[in-house]
């Protein structure tokens, strides 16, 4: 691959504004990074698998290492970089229309259900703030995330979204950066600000509802009394819960493993660590179905490689 001195700049660019990049596939969304899976547990990752979001950097000497090896897209970790940016996204196609709520206010895109919800909260629409003009002709506005509240990405109108149309990117998140290009079209800068503080009404809706979105805790009997067990299936349990976009898979198999060696030693059933990661995976927005699949996998390992519970 060839690098492009334009990529390049434009990651540079994003590193001296204080925001931490990224490489992404050339002309594509993706991180260009290794999955856990595939980890070679060498170089970044020598004391263990590092994700996209502990590799995004500032560092001008790593960025240009990093970029003149190909033409990579840039990612912006949004966690790291302390913004908030939302995502006002078009329709990708002439079925994808409004739902019934927001078709009766006459939106079109999520620019206009912001619009609407502005007007519903009597607030002005947030147009002075750091803005791009994304290669699908949607708008990412950048904010700087408030302090004290742990607000992660939402989709649309699940749980906490703001709606049709609008997704966010925070703790645990990216977005595609200015100077990034999607087929032949470039992510540009329309507004050049300094992203302004996120207003406080839309941080109140995108808080996340009490109690946590996480399935009803399960009841924890660990067998023998075991406090130790019971501790540590709650502490598995939240990282899973809380583990951030890129690591998810890999602190779900890690817990597995954990666990499976008080499965083996009785001090828990098997069933119940199912159950609590289950619960947890699917919390953090794994799917379902692989949820189900690694904790198996993981637990079978586990297992089988700690008869009486020795140390993995």
């Amino acid at each position: 691959m060839t690098a492009r001195p334009d990529l390049l700049a434009a990651a540079l660019d994003a590193a001296q504004r204080g925001w931490p990049v990224f490489p992404l596939r050339p002309g594509d969304k993706r991180p260009a990074l290794h999955h856990a899976t595939r980890c070679p547990r060498t170089g970044p990752c020598t004391g263990g698998h590092a994700g996209w979001e502990q590799r995004a950097t500032t560092d001008p000497d790593a960025i240009r290492r990093a970029w003149e090896h190909g033409p990579y897209n840039i990612g912006l970790a949004t966690g790291p970089a302390r913004l908030l940016v939302i995502d006002l996204d078009v329709p990708k196609h002439p079925s994808d229309t409004p739902p019934a709520r927001w078709a009766k206010q006459g939106v079109a895109d999520g620019a206009d259900v912001l619009a609407a919800l502005c007007e519903q909260h009597q607030q002005p629409y947030p147009a002075s703030t750091f803005t791009v003009r994304t290669a699908s002709g949607g708008t990412h506005l950048y904010f700087t995330a408030p302090a004290g509240v742990a607000l992660r990405n939402t989709s649309g109108e699940h749980g906490s979204g703001l709606g049709w149309k609008i997704d966010t990117r925070a703790a645990g998140g990216y977005v595609v950066a200015p100077g990034s290009v999607i087929g032949d079209r470039a992510y540009t800068v329309e507004h050049d600000a300094a992203p302004a503080p996120l207003p406080p009404w839309i941080a109140r809706l995108l808080a996340p509802a009490q109690p946590a979105a996480v399935r009803p805790a399960v009841t924890i009997r660990a067998r023998n009394g075991s406090a130790y067990a019971a501790a540590a299936l709650r502490n598995e349990t939240a990282n899973v819960a809380g583990a951030a976009e890129g690591t998810r898979n890999w602190t779900l198999t890690r817990a597995a493993r954990a666990l499976g060696r008080l499965v083996a030693d009785g001090r828990l059933t098997r069933a119940e660590v199912e159950d609590a990661l289950k619960g947890a995976g699917e919390a953090c927005g794994l799917p379902a179905r692989d949820v189900a699949a690694t904790i198996t996998s993981a637990l079978d390992w586990s297992i089988a490689n700690n008869p009486r519970g020795e140390a993995a």
